[in-house]
């Protein structure tokens, strides 16, 4: 099949590389010109295992195409995504601007034959109707301007309406929310949980599924003999809904453990074999109960936020997310807390961070825990350094003016006064952490994702803190 991808953020680029990576034809708009001839080369603007290598394969093959071109893009697809970016406004509500941009170029490009627009982006609920409303205005603002040169000079002509012009065109809109994590977003489009498609339409549906029939059977899954991937049909406001409503219970389930990893500290439980106990209940499961500084990124913060403020919109106060939230600012103070229990005063101290993303296998800083810490490091007065494997080497110090950033955590470790795990980037397990020890003016690591073995860092000379242990 034709498709067209707009956007060429983490959700645009891997859903455009992997479906030409299963056999389509796919060209991918983005409005950055340098970021396009980059793409065009095969290199990747974000680091992503795997996203690299399927997509030269599939440029290579000649079914994967970058453009700035959105005329292009849009008389090629016969399934248009629009995938851009909803950030977080001020107040909590998603800014949907480019949305709309790229709605209304849609509709500003319509050519004759039938096109499914795809919503991909999170937005809010009811933007299926009003995504079609724009690319609408988009279609008759370009035929009016069309007619102007026949209807020139002819007085009092109301042959040609707005209904008439839009109304040669035929198009549908689909809720097709993505629930890809960053750092595994090729894996989870290639074995996803389930595929959701919001449409009243029988027709878009039908092209829906086709496009995702290689997915759906498994064809490039890690286990081919798995069962099918779930197809979930729904109307558009319910898709829109499920996207929301399942990271905001992914960040509340977060939360939950945190606030449990708190109590645990004052009571002395230990909440890593909590997590296990109630994980192992199938009501509950074990997955999002790793306790820590709490969640960030692109999703969690912002699509929270809009649920909140969408309720907000219809008279309803979410008690539970807004306590979510609450807990989780909270959690980003804990390891400010427990460097002071063990160190005292911060002023003139040197805190070393390992890890500066806000998961590791990913590039992204976005709302990272440790931006916060920085922050309020910084305000008591600390030295701050810092050691990530991706952000050392990339050279990306956006909103890092107040971090020295070194090239490796030996470098790192030097001169430190404690040390405080941030991300748990899987190679940070084998550092040596007994010649850290040596190089630092008093060996004390603040385990902030409960990631390292503290027993090990004991015996290397360390004093290991813990959260919720």
């Amino acid at each position: 099949m034709r498709v067209c991808v707009i956007g060429t953020g983490y959700v645009g680029l891997v859903t455009g590389a992997s479906l030409a990576h299963a056999g389509h034809h796919v060209i991918c708009v983005d409005n950055n010109e340098a970021k396009v001839k980059l793409m065009q080369s095969g290199q990747s603007p974000i680091f992503e295992p795997g996203l690299s290598d399927i997509m030269q394969s599939a440029i290579q093959a000649k079914r994967l195409e970058f453009t700035t071109d959105l005329a292009a893009g849009v008389a090629h697809g016969q399934v248009l995504f629009i995938a851009v970016g909803t950030p977080a406004l001020p107040n909590g509500e998603s800014d949907t601007r480019y949305v709309e941009a790229v709605a209304r170029g849609i509709g500003s490009n319509l050519s004759g034959g039938y096109k499914v627009i795809v919503n991909k982006s999170t937005v809010p609920i009811g933007s299926g109707d009003w995504v079609r409303m724009i690319v609408l205005d988009g279609v008759a603002e370009r035929q009016k301007s069309e007619a102007q040169p026949i209807l020139a000079g002819v007085s009092g002509d109301k042959g040609i309406t707005t209904t008439a012009l839009v109304g040669e065109y035929d198009f549908d809109v689909v809720s097709n929310p993505e629930f890809l994590r960053e750092g595994s977003a090729v894996y989870d489009t290639f074995n996803p949980d389930r595929i959701v498609l919001g449409s009243s339409s029988d027709r878009a549906i039908a092209l829906m599924q086709e496009l995702y029939a290689p997915i759906v059977s498994r064809q490039f899954a890690e286990d081919p003999s798995a069962p099918t991937v779930p197809v979930l049909v729904t109307d558009i406001s319910s898709a829109e809904m499920i996207k929301y409503a399942a990271n905001a219970f992914l960040a509340t389930k977060i939360s939950f453990i945190n606030e449990v990893a708190n109590i645990c500290d004052r009571v002395g439980a230990d909440v890593m074999q909590v997590a296990k106990g109630i994980g192992l209940d199938s009501r509950i499961g074990s997955k999002f109960l790793q306790p820590g500084l709490g969640w960030g990124g692109s999703c969690f913060p912002k699509d929270v936020s809009a649920l909140i403020h969408t309720a907000d919109d219809y008279g309803y106060e979410s008690q539970l997310l807004k306590a979510a939230v609450s807990v989780n600012q909270r959690q980003r103070l804990i390891v400010i807390e427990k460097l002071q229990q063990v160190l005292k005063i911060l002023k003139g101290k040197t805190v070393g961070l390992l890890g500066l993303t806000f998961k590791p296998d990913t590039d992204d800083l976005r709302d990272a825990p440790a931006l916060s810490m920085i922050e309020n490091l910084v305000r008591l007065g600390a030295k701050v350094k810092a050691y990530d494997p991706i952000i050392s080497q990339s050279g990306m110090r956006h909103g890092l003016s107040d971090v020295i950033v070194e090239t490796d955590a030996e470098r790192l470790a030097d001169g430190c006064d404690a040390l405080v795990l941030v991300t748990e980037w899987q190679q940070f397990q084998t550092l040596d952490f007994g010649k850290m020890a040596t190089l630092m003016h008093s060996p004390i690591l603040i385990d902030g994702r409960n990631f390292l073995d503290c027993s090990a860092l004991e015996a290397a000379g360390f004093r290991c803190v813990g959260i919720g242990r």
